[in-house]
């Protein structure tokens, strides 16, 4: 594995193998002295947590571990990290796992000086100036799956209990300030992980490219993005030491992340609710979605794909690109439907008017409507394309 690079886009980032030793380096840079390490009950129980606190504190630092965060976090996680961090002073956050340490450990940095309750800061209009910046704690990311990507974004997605709704909670703050890319941390994750993770950067690089709009930028990105996952992911599911499959994913799933500011779509507007009720993994819930999401945007979107698919190495056609969808989810052992993930049909009406007012319904190609997410969830449970 030779690749080893500094990036400096849309933030710092140290990429490559073994990139992990420069942790307390990346700290003190961004001007910590007591930082809290936040991540998940599974990872705090090895070895890599144990050897990042230990590195921490040799270099003379502070460190603190919170662990309680959930798959899919929820708002008590938060304040219960937020809790810690102002009780035992800590002045920065280090988000260390998959993404839902990712957002909970921004979310907390986020919340450290703020007054107000978190929900005030949702992402409506231009309530993130509400906020206190002065009252953002400085945040390096971790990242340890190659999915959300939510180590270059900007946001964090918290799940409200009251209600069971996904909620993003954003900020330009939010952003950390050096970001570590190691994909050997990605070695030990389970071949079904890395395959539902790796379906999620699929499916931000996939519907940023589609979502309507003037932003070619972000079009490059996504399209580089698919590019690698159609070379490396199948490639890290079945030889998980691979460490040029683990890179190309790792910045597949960054690519994604910065080129969702774009958009998302329909299969992130469905995904969420029933990930908020069933408690689905995101990614894989993403990737059951997909082929009916194209299938139900198709008339909008079939020159671009043809596109797409011609860039990858596809015949020039919507069909090709389907075929290598639903050839890759077969390969990697994707359930095809959603009655394969033992979700019913009884929330139907409810799953669906989530849908259509999730903050990602705006970037459907075509307007995602109370019948059409319906027809979606009803094709994706019965498997009908």
């Amino acid at each position: 594995m030779s690749i080893r690079a500094n990036w400096n886009y849309p933030t710092t980032i140290w990429f490559g193998a073994g990139r992990i030793a420069d942790l307390p380096a990346a700290c003190q840079k961004a001007g910590m002295n007591a930082p809290l390490l936040v991540t998940d009950p599974g990872l705090a129980a090895m070895p890599m947590i144990d050897e990042a606190m230990t590195a921490l504190k040799n270099a003379g630092l502070n460190a603190g571990l919170f662990s309680a965060v959930k798959s899919n976090p929820v708002e008590s996680n938060v304040y219960a990290g937020l809790e810690v961090m102002r009780a035992d002073k800590h002045d920065g956050v280090i988000a260390f796992g998959g993404g839902s340490a990712l957002d909970v450990g921004k979310v907390i940095a986020f919340m450290a000086g703020q007054t107000r309750p978190m929900w005030d800061f949702e992402d409506v209009g231009d309530w993130w100036t509400r906020a206190n910046p002065d009252g953002i704690a400085p945040i390096v990311a971790v990242p340890t799956t190659a999915g959300t990507g939510s180590e270059v974004g900007r946001a964090g997605v918290i799940t409200q209990e009251a209600t069971h709704t996904k909620k993003v909670i954003f900020h330009p703050a939010m952003m950390p300030k050096i970001t570590i890319c190691d994909p050997a941390l990605t070695v030990a994750l389970p071949a079904k992980l890395t395959a539902g993770t790796g379906m999620d950067a699929l499916a931000h690089c996939l519907e940023a490219y589609c979502a309507p709009g003037y932003h070619p930028m972000a079009d490059g990105i996504a399209v580089e993005g698919i590019r690698l996952v159609k070379k490396s992911l199948a490639r890290a599911v079945k030889h998980g030491a691979d460490l040029d499959a683990r890179a190309d994913m790792m910045s597949a799933a960054a690519m994604g992340a910065t080129a969702f500011q774009k958009g998302l779509g329909a299969i992130h507007a469905l995904s969420h609710p029933v990930g908020a009720l069933y408690d689905t993994h995101h990614g894989l819930t993403n990737a059951v979605f997909m082929p009916y999401v194209l299938a139900f945007n198709r008339t909008a979107i079939e020159e671009r794909i043809s596109r797409l698919a011609a860039y990858i190495g596809l015949e020039a056609s919507f069909d090709a690109f389907q075929r290598w969808i639903l050839g890759l989810r077969q390969d990697i052992g994707i359930a095809h439907t959603l009655r394969d993930l033992n979700i019913p049909t009884d929330r139907l009406d409810e799953i669906a008017a989530m849908a259509i007012v999730d903050p990602t319904a705006g970037g459907n190609p075509v307007e995602l409507t109370l019948e059409g997410a319906k027809a979606i969830f009803m094709a994706a449970y019965q498997g009908k394309l």
